[in-house]
């Protein structure tokens, strides 16, 4: 801001004219730097001012460093907000911008340390507006945090396409880790975590669910999966119908959250359950035992069919089957109809 000082006419007292000019210039000059301070403050505008990068942890305050240029993928809690890490902290304070996917719900972790960074929101029904804006800002020096609800970006969330972007205009693109719903709920489940697979949410529709499902049948890896807790019985029925009735489960609910619970049964003794008790409140995570390890070919599975249609109805015999092996129940259960409709015809 430019200031001008004008003469000032003194008429009534002369001899003191000096110095009323002095203090009216002074005071002037002290009134426009106010107003200078106060439109930066309110409007953000000075990046350089080292009370927007304050984060408060414990009730201590915590200067962060001034973050590079690009895009930070940061990991936010689940659940518990405790969950958040140093690092998640310091960025989200230290950068120019923070894109979330509800600027409400992150407005309450934001708050909770003292965070006042800029927020925008950046979610399924605005990202592709957004990604441009985002791209240009970061070209033009800044840094961009991105974050979900909970946990890691771009996890079932939006988000890749801006990171493609923001690679291709050869700016970088930095993870910072923290909490996963993914990994906590493989960890405590009790089946292997070595080798595991994720699946994401599973379609609405029960056919489309079952043809996603049969694409994971033969996977000798633990399947995590996220689910509806208002769709959650009709899935584990589904699942049993894929995998066999005995293949080891998990579901677990509300991690890292006051009512966390884990419950460790076979999918037909967790699909009747939740059949049983309705709908639980919260998040669900599904995890699934490996397929067993058995390879069968087609001509192995035929004789193996044929040997249980002598004695068993066509979908008893396909369950068998598909209990003894891992293998999709439905597709056991259509070459089962194909076998008796061929047994038929040499009749």
């Amino acid at each position: 801001m430019t200031l001008y000082a004008s003469r000032v006419k003194i008429v009534k007292y002369p001899r003191f004219a000096k110095c009323q000019r002095f203090v009216i210039l002074n005071t002037t000059i002290r009134i426009a730097s106010l107003i200078c301070t106060i439109l930066a403050r309110c409007k953000n505008l000075s990046p350089t001012d080292n009370s927007n990068r304050n984060f408060t942890l414990r009730q201590v305050s915590h200067l962060a460093p001034p973050m590079d240029t690009g895009l930070y993928l940061v990991s936010t809690p689940i659940g518990n907000l405790g969950d958040i890490t140093l690092r998640a902290l310091e960025t989200l304070a230290g950068c120019n911008l923070i894109a979330c996917e509800d600027t409400r719900t992150s407005g309450v972790l934001l708050a909770r340390y003292g965070i006042r960074t800029p927020k925008i929101s950046y979610n399924e029904h605005n990202a592709s507006r957004r990604d441009a804006d985002l791209l240009r800002r970061i070209g033009e020096g800044q840094a961009v945090a991105l974050i979900s609800d909970a946990g890691t970006p771009l996890i079932s969330d939006p988000g890749s396409r801006l990171v493609t972007s923001v690679i291709d205009g050869g700016f970088s693109v930095t993870p910072i880790p923290g909490v996963s719903a993914p990994i906590a709920a493989l960890v405590a489940s009790g089946l292997p975590n070595d080798e595991f697979v994720f699946g994401g949410f599973l379609p609405n529709k029960q056919g489309a669910r079952i043809r996603r499902l049969e694409e994971f049948a033969r996977i000798s890896a633990t399947l995590v999966f996220f689910e509806s807790p208002k769709r959650l019985a009709a899935s584990l029925a589904d699942m049993v119908d894929v995998y066999g009735s005995e293949r080891r489960a998990a579901v677990a609910r509300e991690i890292t959250k006051m009512h966390e619970t884990f419950y460790r049964d076979t999918l037909s003794g967790l699909a009747g359950k939740f059949a049983a008790d309705g709908a639980p409140k919260g998040e669900i995570v599904i995890l699934i035992d490996a397929a067993p390890a058995m390879t069968m070919s087609d001509a192995d599975i035929d004789r193996a069919l044929t040997t249980l249609l002598a004695d068993n109805s066509t979908k008893y015999a396909a369950t068998l089957l598909a209990d003894q092996t891992g293998l999709s129940k439905r597709t056991l259960y259509q070459r089962a109809l194909s076998i008796g409709e061929n047994n038929e015809k040499r009749k």
